[in-house]
């Protein structure tokens, strides 16, 4: 065949943008497959960083990302991690999230099997910054305080920020920040004494 007399024919052209497709698709298809175990591996790692960060060292002995449920809040899937001693479910970890002044605030939260808070941290938001930011463990201390609270210290009505006469300290200019962080976490021990029997696997 005449290789010249070829391109001049109608098909020439539909068929060789076809083929860049296909080539085109093909290289896109393989680099998804080559990256995506690299960043399901990073994600997995920053999870994992985040349950250290929220459950005291030692307190589990299992692979919390291995030991998962899935209870469904408000309408919405929630995955349970749940933190292992010898076998025996000593505590769970779960997300909560409140909407704050800009957008949602995103927490990761720890609780023992009696429903005390061991821990909570911002995983995401978007607060302002030099204000409403200050709900993060690098900027302030302030996080830190819920270690050790539940539903019975403070008391249900007592969890608010202090403006509304509450027991948590605000923000100086952000209150709004401070007060959907307090109410984040009250839900979230709501929501595991509710569910409490079904996390810890007990009968």
């Amino acid at each position: 065949m005449n290789f010249s007399s070829f391109r001049e024919k109608v098909v020439y052209q539909p068929l060789l943008l076809g083929a860049f497709a296909l080539l085109a698709s093909g290289a896109l298809a393989w680099m998804s497959k080559a990256t995506g175990d690299a960043i399901v591996a990073a994600e997995a790692a920053d999870l994992r960083t985040s349950l250290g960060e929220v459950l005291p060292a030692g307190f589990a002995d299992n692979d919390l990302l291995g030991d998962t449920l899935t209870i469904e809040r408000d309408g919405w899937p929630v995955t349970i991690y749940r933190a292992r001693q010898h076998g025996k479910v000593r505590g769970a970890v779960f997300k909560v999230a409140e909407r704050g002044y800009a957008a949602d605030i995103q927490l990761l939260m720890a609780l023992d099997a009696d429903g005390t808070t061991l821990g909570v941290r911002v995983v995401k938001h978007a607060e302002t910054p030099g204000l409403g930011d200050k709900i993060e463990a690098t900027k302030s201390p302030w996080i830190e305080d819920f270690a050790g609270k539940s539903l019975r210290k403070p008391l249900p009505e007592q969890w608010a920020v202090r403006k509304d006469g509450g027991a948590f300290d605000q923000f100086a200019g952000a209150t709004i920040t401070p007060r959907a962080v307090v109410k984040a976490v009250k839900g979230g021990l709501a929501f595991f004494s509710e569910h409490r029997q079904e996390i810890l696997g007990e009968e």
